[in-house]
């Protein structure tokens, strides 16, 4: 009984440390910083409305509405990228309720860590889809929308599942999923 009772005063004094606002990096803004908890951990994006206004505040606005939380990293191909964001359809064929985005498009390279928003092969078609680069992915500069990069939690996107070697489509069996996203500023 006594044992129980210490676990419980532990939960309750550790609860408030869970829904404290992670430590930032010096320079992110925590109105423009996505927290992202997945079944792998933690990943805090740094978005950039300097490059890409429209996107930065959509992406706000699904975290906002909920929309992100317990959807799959439906397609992630080793060496290239992780895509997520389908909170309608979960399998990457569906979007949100708002309108499709004009294209922000920039010079900004797509390196490691660099966040992109999908889109079908219109370019004003980004909704909500976004994805992770693992790696150099220069040939998609100046054709997508890069929204952000991630400043913490590279090691968990690594950990992500991955297609089975040579899939085409890089759809995941059983994917990981981002549990729970916010901005970082509305953490209390």
């Amino acid at each position: 009984m006594i044992r129980a009772a210490a676990l419980l005063l532990a939960l309750v004094v550790a609860l408030p440390a869970f829904a404290t606002p992670p430590k930032l990096a010096p320079g992110v803004d925590p109105a423009n910083a996505l927290v992202i908890d997945t079944t792998k951990g933690r990943v805090i994006i740094k978005l950039r409305p300097d490059l890409a206004p429209h996107h930065a505040e959509r992406l706000k606005q699904l975290a906002r509405d909920g929309f992100y939380n317990n959807v799959p990293f439906h397609r992630v191909i080793d060496g290239f990228m992780a895509q997520t964001g389908d909170g309608q359809n979960f399998n990457g064929t569906g979007g949100s309720k708002y309108p499709n985005l004009k294209a922000e498009f920039t010079q900004t390279p797509f390196v490691r860590g660099t966040v992109g928003m999908a889109r079908a092969s219109d370019p004003n078609s980004a909704n909500s889809q976004f994805f992770i680069c693992y790696g150099n992915a220069s040939f998609l500069n100046g054709q997508y929308t890069v929204i952000g990069e991630v400043v913490s939690g590279m090691d968990v996107v690594d950990k992500l599942k991955k297609a089975p070697p040579g899939s085409q489509s890089g759809a995941v069996i059983d994917p990981d999923k981002m549990l729970k996203v916010q901005v970082a500023a509305d953490m209390k």
